[in-house]
């Protein structure tokens, strides 16, 4: 059997590449929401909500913020990472139960609006802006306001960028160099090219050293001892360190900013014992809502607590694939969680559907933004205008699609969190 074929047949039928059958018995697939949902959908319901819907578990929300603030345990400091909780109410609600100002946006547009809601806060880039970039945020700035930044560069030739912005502005930066630990995703190595740019910003009257950051999720992916591989990357950061201080020497920060993690390695710093440690600030953000991608053993702790609420539009006893006749009650013998059909308002994101148990994306069917096709068992009773529950599988991007995020207080939703525009 060629290839081609063998997949179309192993999509038609449930089957995975491996020519395993990922199939539920009818019984096994849920009729209903778990408890837990049906409360979710029947304050839905009450609260008149028609179209897809953003939800955080406000309680779930609590838990994970505690979870990640007993795990640092004051031994570094907190920086919020804005990109994977992009609303300014979340972000007041997180920095009040955590104890923190410090933020990390990697978004030109929303650096300015956050130095408006937080004025005291401590702004880091988590990824380089282009110096045309940083150049339009601070015509929006007072100095006050630029001083609370702290700029990324991972190459000299950016920091050039800079050094000219800086001094066509008349204006100091402070510049914290990225350094490559061991992702390989640019940034600096502690070698010649790291030694140039310590040197320029040395010998240049607007450019200050701030600070390192360094980025290592990959300690927790690649096969392997994790721990040895965060030992490795700290490794490589310390000598980071030790030719900063060769070079600057008293132009050498007291307190530089020494910034590592996020959410699927933060933890692994905390178990580090005390002369293991270098680094004086974790990043992490994503873990506080966890969707799926995040479902990892570093993270076991952690909840659930973002879900996307989807109403049924059209609730079919049958599945038809276009075109082939048949194919649908044949992939019903198959895989009876294929059988009935239910029509979204919305789909295609990135989610998967977790409430009532057994539903899936039909292989064949395709997706779509505007009506998806999800099967479920003939068990499953859902009908028109009620609500799938969906768990994303990243934050970011995903919670700018559906408007104000909607907070479930675990009996209705009273307040809702509006998103970066």
């Amino acid at each position: 059997m060629n290839i081609s074929r063998r997949r179309l047949i192993q999509g038609a039928f449930g089957l995975s590449a491996l020519g395993g059958i990922s199939l539920l018995k009818p019984s096994d697939a849920g009729s209903g929401h778990t408890d837990y949902f049906e409360a979710m959908s029947q304050a839905l319901k009450h609260a008149k909500f028609s179209k897809p819907t953003l939800i955080i578990d406000q309680a779930r929300l609590d838990q994970n913020i505690q979870t990640l603030k007993k795990h640092i345990n004051n031994k570094y400091h907190y920086r919020v990472v804005v990109k994977s909780l992009p609303s300014i109410p979340l972000l007041k609600y997180i920095s009040e139960k955590a104890g923190t100002q410090r933020f990390m946006l990697f978004n030109e547009d929303f650096l300015a609006g956050m130095l408006t809601h937080f004025p005291d806060g401590d702004m880091l880039l988590g990824k380089p802006l282009p110096a045309v970039g940083a150049s339009k945020v601070l015509d929006q700035l007072s100095q006050e306001s630029a001083n609370k930044i702290r700029w990324l560069v991972d190459s000299n030739e950016r920091l050039k960028h800079y050094q000219t912005l800086a001094e066509q502005r008349k204006q100091k930066l402070r510049i914290n160099l990225e350094i490559d630990i061991g992702l390989h995703r640019g940034g600096f190595e502690p070698d010649s090219e790291l030694a140039s740019a310590l040197t320029r910003l040395k010998d240049s009257p607007y450019l200050a050293f701030d600070g390192f950051m360094g980025y290592e999720p990959h300690v927790v992916k690649i096969p392997g001892d994790k721990h040895s591989h965060l030992l490795s990357a700290l490794e490589v950061y310390n000598r980071a360190i030790v030719l900063a201080k060769d070079i600057l020497q008293t132009d050498y920060p007291t307190e530089p900013l020494l910034n590592t993690a996020g959410s699927p390695s933060y933890q692994l710093h905390t178990h580090l014992k005390q002369e293991q440690i270098i680094c004086n600030e974790l990043s992490a953000g994503s873990c506080l809502v966890k969707p799926s991608d995040f479902d990892l053993p570093s993270l076991e702790d952690h909840l659930p607590a973002a879900f996307i609420a989807c109403p049924v539009l059209k609730a079919l006893d049958e599945t038809k694939i276009p075109g082939v006749p048949g194919l649908g009650k044949v992939m019903a013998w198959w895989n009876p969680n294929l059988k009935r059909s239910l029509f979204t308002y919305g789909g295609n994101w990135k989610a998967y559907p977790v409430s009532p148990v057994g539903l899936s994306y039909n292989p064949l069917y395709g997706r779509s933004s505007n009506q998806e096709m999800v099967n479920a068992s003939i068990n499953n009773t859902l009908k028109m205008n009620d609500w799938i529950f969906l768990r994303p599988t990243q934050s970011e991007s995903l919670f700018l699609q559906f408007g104000d995020i909607a907070v479930f207080n675990g009996r209705s939703f009273d307040t809702s969190w509006p998103v970066f525009s």
